[in-house]
């Protein structure tokens, strides 16, 4: 039997519009979380992952994209419209840049723009993000696994394969698999429904506030690794970065769970 999960400790974070706050309770800064390991004495049974901005470093192929397809209206992509899109899916995406443009009918139109823009960038620049590769082959080689994301499947496919990642996971979850995309909870519990193992007993690792709310929302336990930078999040754990000493130290605890009888 599996110990008990940590207790929540949670960072206070800037939600995302439409995204209330968390109230927090315990704060873990980045730096206290190397003294203060919250999962220790817990072995999840499965491991979801995000993908832009955890796995892969496609924050800046967004932005790129973004100013570019503002550029083209004569707009500016400021850093607090980069924050309020983080996370959040193509088309929720696409219906506020039309708002913004002015061209409430056109979303549609913005989307394939969009999209044609950042596949181009994430075809040419996206590079996994530190420490993904050796934390993926650690968890993987340890428990199931699955990515979790908000990305059209046929740009998740192009992140994954540029950074080396695709094929480590016995479990993808795209935008198109799920009926709401997050912050709903929906994918992550059709992610945990397909690696067989229940929300409580998995483990979410994100980058951003949207894909933590759903995460959070499904059950699952959390842990963030911000791509932007200053941005807080509220998780159970915050890490500056995959490659942190005590997620590297925790991996190395686990083993593969017996089975529930």
């Amino acid at each position: 039997m599996l110990p008990p999960r940590p207790a929540r400790c949670h960072v206070p974070f800037t939600p995302c519009p439409s995204i209330p706050s968390v109230p927090p309770t315990r704060k873990h800064t980045v730096s206290q979380i190397a003294k203060l390991w919250p999962f220790d004495g817990w072995i999840p049974r499965a491991v979801a992952f995000d993908c832009d901005g955890t796995l892969v470093d496609t924050e800046s192929c967004w932005t790129h994209a973004q100013a570019e397809l503002f550029a083209s209206r004569g707009l500016i992509f400021t850093p607090a419209r980069e924050l309020a899109f983080h996370g959040m899916a193509l088309p929720p995406r696409c219906a506020r840049i039309a708002e913004i443009f002015r061209e409430p009918d056109n979303a549609s139109a913005i989307r394939d723009e969009l999209l044609y823009l950042v596949t181009e960038r994430i075809s040419a620049h996206a590079l996994p993000r530190p420490g993904a590769l050796q934390a993926a082959a650690l968890i993987t080689a340890a428990v199931p696994a699955a990515v979790v994301s908000n990305a059209p499947r046929s740009l998740l496919d192009i992140a994954l394969k540029r950074a080396g990642l695709d094929g480590m996971f016995s479990v993808i979850i795209a935008a198109e698999d799920a009926p709401r995309p997050k912050p709903a909870p929906d994918p992550y519990l059709l992610g945990c429904a397909r690696l067989g193992t229940s929300p409580d007993a998995t483990l979410a690792i994100e980058d951003s506030a949207t894909g933590l709310r759903s995460a959070r929302d499904a059950g699952l336990a959390t842990l963030g690794v911000p791509s932007l930078p200053g941005q807080p999040l509220c998780a159970d754990a915050v890490i500056s970065t995959l490659e942190h000493p005590s997620l590297t130290r925790w991996i190395g605890t686990w083993h593969t769970p017996p089975p529930v009888t």
